[in-house]
């Protein structure tokens, strides 16, 4: 059995130990040899390293983990290449999330113009990783999990085509442990994860699921049915019930966003703190506890990150990629001419079979038109902002921003850009030559 090696960009994440538990959980069947941990930030991957180092040596030293600042390192012969960076760090989220709250617009890191700003950052970054896979491991299959996760992927299957990618995220595989335990619930009965299959198409975080099996059976008229009673129950519903009724789908958490924009404005008032400010304190006290030598095993305070089922996510896809099992994950690829009447080149968030010679979207029926419009829009905006990050293109970037159904009245759309491209100007060097 050959000997995997894996590499991490965005290392010393505090999401790193879930990953490490995972390998760890999966070693039997995933023969992973030398996990590359690599980041820019030398104190954090001093800290997130030696911890992972501790979790693998407490269970007999089954791979070597291995740190480094430097990239090309880390990717050199590996079989995958997993990235979960953040371009800024955590400061440059809050940026994100301010700058959409001082212009009176959603302020959130994947959605809207924050979700741009992080977007024009990260782009070029993933390109230049993919360029070093194809000089240094050609046959690496490279995970995205760095937010905008579907746009990155967008990126990468427009200007690194030849490099084998996948984005991915954890949203499908929450919805569907969701459901499996409203079922559970109701039936009293245990449901293993691998008996059900979750039926989404959309964008990352624009997304509609419409339909649920179990074993192969149709459930999805129960699980809508539990879905709006569940909502009709709370107080403050993230989605309205009549528009569930409606819509026959139960929308992805984000499209609250474009579904309740007031509400989610309004919720921005009472900032500090932001989602961001909030994550750097969970994210300095988990770091306290990782740098604790007694520490072995991820500690409870994880779950506050966000990111339920990481490990497991990203673990189960390689896992099936390497052994060929041909399971179906929910992921972010190229269409392809899965969904008919659509664009190739869209990268959507599809459920794919996963094999070992690649991922391959599975053919699907489209978006009824009051989905399809949203999704459209937004993609719109999705190629703009592609465009003007791997240009330094600020017409496409002016042009984005006028494209989002999240942004600016026309005549603020200039204002808006000229902030974006001034906060982050130290990460954006395209647009400054």
């Amino acid at each position: 059995m050959q000997r995997v090696k894996v590499a991490v960009i965005g290392g010393g994440s505090t999401y790193t130990p879930e990953l490490v538990k995972g390998f760890l959980e999966r070693i039997d069947t995933f023969p992973l040899a030398d996990l590359w941990l690599m980041d820019v930030d030398e104190e954090r991957l001093r800290i997130v390293g030696g911890f992972a180092r501790r979790m693998v040596a407490a269970r007999g030293q089954p791979f070597h983990v291995h740190l480094t600042t430097e990239r090309r390192a880390a990717i050199a012969d590996a079989s995958y290449v997993i990235t979960q960076l953040r371009v800024g760090q955590m400061q440059a989220r809050r940026e994100d999330e301010y700058l959409g709250r001082r212009h009176g617009l959603v302020g959130q890191e994947t959605t809207g113009v924050g979700g741009m700003a992080k977007a024009l950052r990260t782009i070029p970054v993933v390109l230049d990783i993919a360029a070093g896979m194809r000089e240094l491991a050609p046959q690496a299959l490279l995970v995205n999990f760095t937010n905008p996760a579907g746009l990155v992927t967008q990126a990468l299957v427009a200007h690194a085509p030849d490099v084998a990618s996948v984005g991915v995220c954890n949203a499908p595989l929450t919805t569907r442990m969701d459901i499996l335990e409203q079922l559970e619930n109701a039936t009293g009965e245990a449901m293993a994860p691998e008996r059900a299959q979750l039926d989404t198409l959309g964008l990352n975080h624009l997304s509609w699921h419409r339909g649920f099996t179990l074993d192969g059976e149709d459930v999805w008229p129960r699980v809508l049915e539990g879905y709006i009673a569940q909502l009709r129950a709370q107080e403050n519903p993230s989605f309205a019930p009549r528009l569930v009724e409606s819509l026959q789908m139960m929308p992805n958490y984000y499209l609250q966003y474009y579904y309740d924009t007031g509400r989610k404005l309004k919720e921005q008032e009472a900032w500090p703190p932001s989602r961001a400010e909030q994550v750097m304190a969970i994210e300095k006290d988990l770091l306290e506890q990782y740098a604790d030598q007694q520490r072995t095993a991820p500690p409870a305070d994880l779950m506050k990150r966000g990111g339920a089922y990481y490990s497991t996510l990203a673990t189960q896809l390689l896992n099936a990629h390497y052994n060929d099992l041909g399971e179906t994950h929910v992921l972010n690829v190229a269409n392809g001419g899965a969904v008919s009447g659509w664009p190739g080149e869209w990268v959507l968030e599809l459920p794919c079979t996963v094999q070992r010679d690649g991922v391959q979207p599975i053919a699907a029926e489209p978006l009824p038109p009051v989905a399809f419009g949203l999704l459209a829009q937004v993609k719109s905006y999705e190629q703009l902002t592609v465009q003007a990050a791997v240009h330094g293109d600020r017409e496409a970037a002016f042009q984005a921003i006028l494209a989002h159904p999240l942004g600016p009245a026309a005549g603020r759309v200039q204002a808006v850009l000229d902030d974006m491209l001034a906060t982050h100007r130290d990460y954006l060097p395209q647009f400054w030559q």
